[in-house]
């Protein structure tokens, strides 16, 4: 059975109501002009009735529908009593259960005058408010609120204040008088409002039924000076006067724009049924202009149907409404429209071949998917456009490789950037009925593409948000939906639109930020990060003849040897792509084109390894190299990173000390962390394996530690890095010469494959490693990437800890080894 009183929890009467303001009007006719408190005895510890929205005022009578169990039931208790409650109101509306910091501290005493039940609804009370009061604590809660209530006194106008006092009651009397008459409120408000003598009983009485916020009523009744009270009345009054005027003005003016508009209106329909029948009327020019073009579109019948529909509802609109000018924007846009418009394809695969080679280096699994769907083309005659993902680090030319997709192609190039993108409305438009409406980014791109079937390049689709407005990658899924997308839906256009030509190929840094139904209707190719040989290559070819025509040189005014290239990516560039070299092949260039303005040309001028320092300063990093085998439990490690691989290493020192606790330090994540924890608990398992006493983990602490603390890293991949590390320190023996790993450790001592393994490589083909471990299930990675990345390295597959020991820890112990000999062991 439902719960009746639930309903009236947020039930409230509106004193501003007709119906209530003559209700009172009629039940104070009937009482006396105030209460005091030598009527009846006032309690030093009274009920507390919280209430929603409305201040009691002394004086004054106000209906409140109650609603609460905790209410109910204080009003139950009350009437049989003298019927005197403390009435607070509480700061937020929401609150269903105050306490003493949700009720506002200044309140009225009141008096429950009657109680009204309705059938099926909440009763009504009616207060009587007596005096202000100000609540000091709660000293119950339950059933009911009871609270410490401390009377207070309203203070009277000197005798040098009355005439003022009483200047400013009149001028309230008459605000008030102006305010009923320009306002919605009842005119019997006026009636009570020229009966009552009693000044406090007048500022009660339209504090209590004027529409002042909350806020305001409550610091009405907080000041303790009927003057200064009165005062603070007449300048809420005044300015709800004034604005109440401007409305009146608005309204007025309002009604005479619209009955202007129609008289316009019918005048307009008079002229042209007389143009009519003197058969002298032609179309309006304007609407002539759109028919004209729209006969020459290449669209679906249902969409010729719908623009003829929209057309006579423009020519049935004044031309002064802001209707028009709506309707007039929405057939414009549909015009705009490439509909039926498509470029023709280049299927010759090698010139294809050959602008996709000129503009970007490597990159060949891109280029043989492109070089694919093209001989399908060319074989099939038609067909949909594939939806490619390439993913991979900042700078290694994703977003122009799109551009260079659409050369190859021959067909027209839009981008559009989806980073920060958080309302579904950018991606699928508004709706017509919203003031300012217009289509989504993907219909508006379009017909800036000016073609049906561009190359359409979603950059950045791993970083868009979501919020209250919607998903916008929810609103994507019909785009990249193959099946869907021959019918794309914008809420402003609101006719279909064939998307399956398109080509869309989206970029993203990160795919785990991608929602997986997203993800699943792409084609994902990874673009993987340059080697140094490849950024050379990249410079040569690409970045050094597009930066020397930026800076307003040719080619011969400036060479650089590979040598000062190589620093430059080494010793000021850290990076997977090309980005930052880019930028600093430009800097070299700005120095040497302002030489060339103040000094003029001589020769053509060779940059070389030396002059680097004074023209891009001192190297901003040191490449990163293996550092030795001289100490125990120092291994090296990789790691993947957004901008690429890195190597890192895991350094292990054990210290004398009771317990044997583990330290673990350099801002390591939880898996990290986790990761220690396994590896530290696997040595002791294998304590007897590695010929380590046990007694070593109670009498030695371990402190483990990951260099560049001020770097957050997270992931299993140091996970037999650890191991090593923490096997290297309790036997004091050397690690491998040149040698690194990736891999993650089970409890059980298996190891488990890990990802970015081809910018690992990098990283440790950078840093001079010679030697690389890894899980023998990412074997298969390694057999996906060019020899070209593999030159020089030798990797070992392993499938647990001990292969893991077996091939990094050599037999000889490192130069001054820990003696762990105990001091118990050495007395005996």
């Amino acid at each position: 059975m439902e719960d009746k009183t639930k309903r009236y929890f947020t039930d409230e009467i509106d004193t501003n109501d007709d119906d209530s303001l003559s209700f009172i009007a009629e039940f104070e006719e009937n009482q006396p002009d105030s209460l005091s408190e030598s009527d009846f005895a006032i309690e030093e510890t009274l009920p507390v009735l919280p209430l929603r929205n409305m201040v009691l005022f002394p004086n004054v009578f106000l209906p409140v529908a109650v609603g609460r169990p905790s209410s109910l039931q204080l009003i139950k208790e009350v009437e049989r009593k003298n019927g005197i409650i403390a009435v607070h109101c509480q700061k937020e509306q929401n609150e269903d259960n105050p306490g003493f910091n949700d009720l506002y501290p200044i309140g009225t005493i009141g008096r429950i005058v009657k109680i009204f039940h309705i059938p099926e609804q909440a009763p009504t009370v009616i207060i009587q408010g007596i005096r202000r009061a100000e609540l000091k604590e709660i000293v119950q809660e339950e059933p009911y609120l009871l609270g410490k209530i401390d009377p207070l006194l309203d203070r009277k106008p000197r005798k040098s204040e009355e005439q003022e006092f009483k200047a400013v009651i009149d001028s309230c009397r008459e605000l008030t008088t102006k305010y009923i008459k320009l306002s919605q409120l009842p005119k019997e408000a006026l009636f009570g409002l020229n009966n009552i003598d009693n000044p406090l009983h007048l500022i009660s009485f339209i504090s209590n039924n004027l529409p002042i916020k909350i806020e305001g009523k409550i610091e009405l009744l907080s000041k303790d000076s009927l003057l200064e009270r009165s005062k603070y009345l007449l300048k809420i009054l005044t300015a709800e006067v004034q604005l109440a005027e401007i409305k009146a003005t608005v309204q007025m003016r309002a009604r005479e724009d619209i009955d202007k508009q129609q008289r316009e209106y019918f005048l307009q329909q008079q002229i042209k049924a007389i143009q009519s029948e003197l058969g002298s009327g032609s179309q309006d020019k304007e609407i002539e202009e759109l028919r004209e073009q729209a006969k020459k579109m290449k669209w679906p019948k249902e969409v010729g149907q719908t623009f003829e529909k929209e057309i006579q509802k423009l020519e049935r609109t004044h031309t002064q409404s802001p209707e028009y000018s709506i309707q007039l924007n929405y057939l414009q846009t549909m015009l705009a429209l490439p509909w039926g418009i498509y470029t023709k394809d280049n299927l010759d695969l090698k010139k294809a071949e050959q602008v996709l080679d000129k503009d970007h280096y490597g990159l060949e699994k891109v280029k043989e998917r492109i070089l694919e769907h093209l001989a399908v083309l060319k074989l099939k005659g038609d067909m949909k456009s594939p939806i490619i993902c390439l993913y991979g680090p900042p700078g290694v030319g994703k977003t122009s490789l799109g551009k260079s997709i659409a050369k190859a192609l021959n067909r027209n190039y839009i981008r559009m950037s989806l980073g920060g993108v958080h309302d579904e409305a950018e991606i699928r438009g508004h709706r017509r009925t919203y003031i300012g409406a217009m289509p989504g980014r993907i219909i508006k791109n379009l017909m800036k593409a000016k073609s049906s079937n561009p190359v359409f390049v979603l950059d950045e689709i791993d970083k868009i948000n979501r919020d209250r407005q919607g998903d916008p990658s929810s609103a994507l899924l019909e785009v990249l939906d193959p099946e869907q997308n021959t019918a794309f839906h914008d809420n402003y256009l609101d006719v279909d639109f064939d998307l399956s030509k398109v080509m869309f190929i989206a970029t993203a840094n990160n795919l785990n930020t991608i929602p997986a139904p997203l993800l699943d209707r792409m084609e994902l190719i990874e673009v993987s990060g340059y080697i140094t040989e490849e950024k050379i290559e990249i410079a040569r070819r690409h970045l050094v003849p597009k930066e020397l025509e930026a800076n307003g040189m040719k080619k011969g005014d400036v060479r650089f040897y590979k040598p000062a290239l190589e620093e430059i990516i080494e010793s000021y560039t850290r990076e997977s792509g090309v980005r930052e070299l880019e930028k600093k092949i430009n800097k070299v260039l700005r120095k040497i084109a302002r030489q060339y303005a103040t000094e003029g040309k001589t020769s053509e001028r060779i940059i070389q390894k030396k002059d680097l320092y004074d023209l891009l300063g001192a190297p901003e990093y040191s490449k990163e190299v293996y550092q030795g085998n001289h100490h125990a439990g120092v291994v090296t490690g990789l790691a993947w990173t957004a901008v690429g691989g890195e190597i890192l290493f895991v350094e292990t020192s054990l210290s004398r000390s009771k317990g044997g606790k583990l330290t673990i330090t350099g801002n390591l994540g939880d898996v990290m962390k986790e990761s220690a924890l396994l590896a530290l608990e696997y040595i002791k398992a294998h304590a007897e394996m590695l010929n380590i006493d046990y007694d070593v983990f109670n009498n030695w602490s371990v402190h483990l530690h990951v260099p560049e603390g001020a770097i957050p890293k997270d992931g299993p991949s140091a996970g037999i890095t650890m191991a090593t590390s923490l096997a290297s320190a309790f036997t004091q023996r050397k690690v491998k010469a040149n040698i690194a790993m990736t891999g993650e450790i089970t409890l059980r001592g298996k190891v488990l494959p890990v990802g970015g393994i081809k910018e690992k490589i990098l990283a440790a083909k950078r840093a001079g490693i010679k030697e690389i471990i890894l899980s023998s299930e990412n074997k298969k990675n390694i057999d996906e990437i060019q020899d070209i990345y593999l030159k020089g390295l030798t990797f070992h597959y392993v499938n647990n800890v001990k292969e893991v020991f077996d091939l990094a820890i050599t037999d000889e112990k490192v130069e001054n080894p820990i003696d762990f000999t105990t001091p118990e062991k050495t007395d005996k």
